[in-house]
């Protein structure tokens, strides 16, 4: 459906939900991306975050321990920012947004593979394939995409813990919280994210 609608409505901007309240942390995601796109040991385009907080206390005159312990995962890609940190250093203009769609993309034609869109992306999206000198990211599974398919993340979750689509409409479905801990201020590059917290 979204492929489909490419083609028939140009959208302003596509980008991901993430449930904090589904996700596991099972690592489905990662896997199937780097199984669809054939990545070697060490590149990935997805990947999983942890996060962890809170403590254990000893009451003193009971002995009794308490906590405050919790954690959850974030599954996390590229967020095809509205203002994208990689698309502004790229020195050779490889790095670019998509008019009919907002997705950010790297023309390997144009790529010297410098790294410096990595170095720049707060998100840690941009990886060099080594092989081919080149950086390389998460392009929303773009051929997937054009045949009206998921992205293969998305179609993988078991917990259905991800969803993609046009940005304003996951906003006002879910809300517009683009940051959370590990994550960066998401003022930084305006992120194409959404995120539900986690319960605790």
């Amino acid at each position: 459906v979204i492929g489909q609608n490419l083609k028939e409505n140009p959208m302003k901007q596509l980008g991901f939900f993430i449930d904090l309240t589904k996700c596991t942390g099972c690592g489905t995601c990662t896997i199937a991306c780097k199984d669809a796109h054939d990545l070697e040991v060490g590149r990935h385009f997805r990947k999983v975050l942890e996060a962890q907080s809170g403590s254990w206390r000893q009451d003193r005159a009971t002995g009794a321990w308490h906590q405050d312990v919790r954690a959850y995962y974030i599954s996390m890609a590229c967020n095809h920012c509205a203002d994208p940190a990689c698309v502004k250093v790229c020195p050779t203009k490889a790095h670019y947004k998509r008019s009919e769609d907002g997705l950010v993309v790297i023309d390997p034609l144009k790529c010297i593979g410098c790294g410096m869109c990595a170095a720049a992306c707060p998100y840690e999206a941009p990886q060099l394939d080594k092989k081919a000198r080149k950086m390389t990211k998460c392009d929303g599974c773009l051929e997937r995409l054009e045949k009206g398919l998921q992205p293969i993340c998305v179609e993988s979750c078991p917990q259905r813990a991800l969803e993609f689509g046009p940005i304003d409409e996951l906003r006002k479905k879910h809300g517009d919280l683009a940051q959370i801990a590990p994550l960066p201020a998401a003022d930084q590059t305006k992120p194409s994210l959404v995120i539900r917290p986690p319960k605790n």
